[in-house]
């Protein structure tokens, strides 16, 4: 069953750590793609997502300026950032989804750990719809997002390491 990507119910989040105290929080609100899912056969499963990096939003407009030059995402010259399954197996009581993440014009292995997905309900419209919530961990460095500062005394400005988390709602005709 092929499910499209609503991308004005489904949200990429992120948060990095800020000079080692806190956590700064980030969304792409454009999210696209397709979702193949069938829960008898999980492994026949395939997820391929576009995000757009014009949708990034962290609540302040000089640090998503930032963030969108070429010192970390260069959403100029890398508009998407993409993932492409490669296997999708079950997982406890979630599934594991091994594929293809490309940031800034580099292209990791990464896994999604999927969480959770909703039983199948039909909306006022007939469509079929399924929530699912996965999260990653991912390293900037290993995408070139090379920009940080060191603080005497406190280490680096950003974290290396980037928690993600994607919402997506997605539909199939009846």
């Amino acid at each position: 069953m092929t499910y499209q990507i609503d991308p004005k119910h489904s949200a990429a989040h992120f948060q990095v750590r800020h000079m080692t105290i806190a956590f700064v929080k980030g969304e792409f609100g454009n999210v696209t793609g397709t979702v193949d899912f069938d829960p008898s056969n999980p492994e026949a499963s395939k997820v391929d997502v576009s995000i757009e990096v014009a949708s990034l939003y962290t609540r302040d407009a000089q640090r998503d300026g930032h963030m969108k030059s070429p010192d970390i995402l260069d959403a100029e010259a890398n508009p998407a950032v993409t993932f492409q399954s490669t296997k999708v197996s079950k997982a406890g009581s979630g599934y594991s989804v091994v594929g293809n993440l490309t940031l800034r014009g580099v292209t990791k292995e990464t896994t999604l750990n999927v969480s959770s997905v909703s039983d199948e309900v039909t909306d006022p419209w007939t469509l079929k719809r399924r929530g699912i919530t996965a999260d990653a961990k991912i390293s900037r460095s290993a995408f070139g997002m090379g920009w940080n500062m060191e603080l005497p005394g406190v280490g680096l400005m950003v974290s290396d390491e980037v928690e993600v988390k994607i919402d997506l709602e997605i539909t199939r005709s009846a």
